[in-house]
């Protein structure tokens, strides 16, 4: 029976035997404009959409619905155009749900942080005494590893229950936020099609073709000039280097991901271009707030008003720290 040093472990630690039953385990998102021909990509679009199709039942469902009515009150309460209107509404989401959810996740993953010394402990006396009852028992290394693996996942998971932070909880932004991201994409793309009327009778379609700003007057065209798909890669890739430069000694999966993260955004690029103007103005609003969320997480004052607990990785100065590194990784570098 393994004891527990200075009494900081939840119970003695049984060490069961291959085939023996395991403890139950607690387990732990306004005015007409005359149109002479519909874009090409609508054309291209109308084929995909053949009736009964995937993307005609989510184009018609009840969430992007939902998100179409919340534009229109959006348009119709403050009166802005629409391209100001995406702006906001993509502001008001940011705010109210992802930028919570956002430092939820830092809070539940502060707190996992927090424990891994615990958890090193543990290994490091579970290893010890399944490595005596190994020799006592004569146990193959097949067994005394399953073994120790058995042990390790129920420890662990009885800390993640004693401290409420099971790491699973990190992932509700993910489970949110894309699903948001799309029901808003496939709205806006319904509105440039000219799937949906206002309640006024007028054609979204042609109040968009109106509203749009700068290089981009129409927001139901493409972007001719790459600079709105190319901003949306930028500023992607941009959120991906800050997350790699704070993560010090990234496991082989973690470097596989974000590689795989930076040729997403790199694609996203070519994507941007084939879409209407408004789908790709939601996209790079929601990436600067998205950066700028990334950013406000990692400043100390705001951690501490969202009473995210301190953890050793934790700096005073972590703006300083973030262009050192930078300066470092793509200037500096020789």
């Amino acid at each position: 029976m393994l004891s527990r040093p200075g009494g900081r472990w939840l119970r003695p630690l049984s060490v069961l035997p291959l085939g023996a039953r395991d403890p139950p385990l607690v387990r732990a998102s306004a005015g007409g404009v005359q149109r002479s021909a519909p874009p090409v990509w609508a054309a291209a679009a109308s084929v995909s959409a053949v009736p009964g199709s995937w993307y005609e039942a989510l184009a018609a469902s009840a969430p992007v619905q939902g998100t179409e009515q919340v534009l229109l009150g959006v348009h119709s309460a403050t009166g802005l155009p629409w391209w100001a209107c995406i702006a906001l509404t993509t502001a008001a989401l940011r705010g109210a749900v992802t930028l919570p959810l956002a430092a939820y996740q830092h809070y539940i993953l502060a707190k996992v942080e927090n424990l891994q010394p615990e958890i090193k402990s543990i290994a490091r006396h579970l290893n010890q005494e399944v490595a005596v009852r190994a020799n006592q028992l004569r146990w193959s290394k097949r067994v005394a590893r399953l073994t120790y693996l058995k042990n390790m996942r129920r420890l662990v998971s009885e800390l993640y229950v004693r401290d409420n932070c099971h790491p699973f909880k990190a992932t509700v932004l993910v489970w949110i936020q894309f699903p948001m991201w799309i029901f808003m994409s496939v709205a806006l793309r319904n509105f440039s099609t000219g799937a949906t009327h206002s309640e006024a009778g007028f054609s979204v379609q042609e109040q968009l073709a109106a509203d749009g700003i700068l290089w981009f007057p129409d927001l139901t065209a493409l972007d001719s000039t790459w600079i709105l798909p190319i901003s949306v890669g930028i500023i992607n890739l941009l959120i991906v280097e800050i997350f790699a430069l704070q993560k010090i000694g990234m496991s082989r999966f973690q470097t596989y991901v974000t590689y795989f993260v930076r040729a997403v955004s790199l694609l996203m690029i070519p994507v941007a271009a084939t879409v209407p103007s408004s789908i790709v103005l939601y996209w790079l609003c929601s990436s600067l707030l998205g950066l700028s969320q990334n950013l406000l997480l990692r400043s100390p004052r705001f951690r501490r008003l969202c009473r995210i607990p301190l953890t050793k990785s934790d700096s005073d100065t972590p703006y300083k720290d973030l262009l050192a590194a930078f300066y470092t990784k793509f200037i500096s570098r020789k």
